[in-house]
């Protein structure tokens, strides 16, 4: 098995490495490149859906990005300790129809001695917003080093 660093126990360097590594792996949209950072046999909550293994991850994550256009995350470190990393976040997307929304939520994370995560639980609140309301306007794919996060932004 190959190891994919950084990997626990997490300092909150190494937390904040790994934090923004998922980050930018999510703002691809790239469900089977976001897939490889789990266990094959990763444990997923969702919103009120449950994935078990990659291959429903990368379902749950293609229905997710085909209805969330022009997806942009943000996350942020809340919490660390040994294998775990408590994350919050914020995405704003658009539906098909040109409705904005912010998606607030938390994630708590626990990781193998691989680095590779086996379990995630994420909560997730969406608001809706006006196209005027938003605040990630950078290129899609990742996040520029320059772009306010979530601290900074007030979210």
């Amino acid at each position: 098995m190959t190891d994919r660093p950084p990997l626990p126990p997490f300092t909150r360097e190494t937390a904040i490495e790994k934090i923004r590594l998922a980050e930018d792996a999510w703002n691809t949209r790239d469900p089977e490149r976001v897939s490889l950072a789990y266990t094959t046999g990763t444990r997923w909550r969702n919103r009120a859906e449950f994935a078990h293994g990659r291959e429903e991850v990368v379902a749950l994550l293609r229905r997710k990005w085909a209805a969330e256009l022009e997806y942009r995350l943000i996350k942020e470190l809340w919490a660390f300790g040994g294998n775990r990393i408590a994350v919050r976040y914020a995405y704003e997307c658009r539906d098909d129809a040109g409705n904005w929304s912010r998606n607030y939520g938390n994630e708590n994370w626990e990781f193998d001695d691989h680095g590779l995560m086996a379990v995630r639980h994420a909560s997730i609140n969406t608001l809706p917003i006006a196209e005027a309301d938003r605040k990630y306007f950078w290129p899609l794919g990742r996040r520029p080093d320059d772009h306010p996060g979530l601290s900074d932004l007030g979210l």
